[in-house]
């Protein structure tokens, strides 16, 4: 019975994506489903587009950079939320996960105004702020977990033998924390990359992120051809966490 009701829900949950699937194998100028007829150009098309290529570069490099600043911030935040045992650890956890519960069109609208006095508009760095004000939380979270489901006594063992509070931190919690760490860098390059409607108020003109050179382009034109960059994108995010999962492992890489 659970089997059934676990298949239902993936059923219900992928059966969206299916046409998007069947479309970008299309033959038609435009969207249509079914299609009249098959074909692989818009993939090739895909490959091509100076606009998406160009937008592919810019969010990756925006991902890799917003990762890694997030990934040096959570870690010494989460580290010092669980293990310093100060009295507003959990109004401080509030505080750095309070991101995640304003709405993206608040947030972009908010931080516009500020961009704009600031004269950031437009500009790589504003973004990379901003992606990793939006990733952070959940590297917090994530690493919050992971900190406390891992002993503390076998740091207590390392510094009873002498280790240095610095050493300890580097051989001992590290380690322990690299599934949660690897998953928690995966989740924000995957949120980063995605990101649309924040990066939409932010960007201007000048820069175009993947995600924004989609919207635009559908502003444009209704040809398969976002149908076929769709399944591309989903192919990677699905080898992304089949890779996690074989090296690591989902539950591993989440704290649990």
């Amino acid at each position: 019975m659970n089997r059934t009701l676990l298949i239902l829900l993936f059923g219900l949950l992928l059966a969206p994506l299916l046409p998007a699937i069947v479309m970008s194998f299309s033959a038609d100028n435009n969207l249509a489903f079914p299609p009249s007829g098959w074909s692989f150009r818009w993939y090739s098309a895909v490959l091509s587009n100076e606009r998406f290529l160009a937008g592919l570069k810019l969010s990756v490099t925006l991902a890799i950079a917003a990762t890694i600043m997030s990934l040096a911030f959570g870690v010494a935040a989460s580290y010092a939320l669980v293990r310093s045992k100060m009295p507003f650890a959990n109004s401080l956890i509030a505080l750095f996960t309070a991101p995640l519960i304003v709405p993206s069109i608040i947030l972009g609208l908010g931080l516009l105004l500020v961009f704009v006095q600031l004269k950031l508009n437009g500009s790589f760095f504003g973004l990379v702020f901003t992606h990793t004000m939006i990733v952070t939380p959940f590297v917090i979270r994530i690493l919050i977990t992971g900190l406390q489901t891992m002993p503390a006594d076998i740091e207590s063992a390392a510094a009873s033998l002498g280790a240095r509070p610095l050493t300890v931190f580097r051989r001992i919690t590290l380690p322990a924390l690299t599934p949660s760490i690897t998953g928690a860098a995966l989740l924000s390059f995957l949120i980063s990359f995605d990101e649309v409607a924040i990066t939409l108020f932010l960007a201007g003109q000048s820069l175009s992120t993947l995600p924004v050179a989609i919207y635009r382009y559908t502003t444009e034109r209704t040809d398969p051809q976002i149908a076929a960059l769709s399944v591309l994108l989903i192919l990677l995010s699905v080898f992304l966490m089949f890779l996690l999962e074989r090296v690591i492992g989902l539950a591993r890489a989440i704290g649990k």
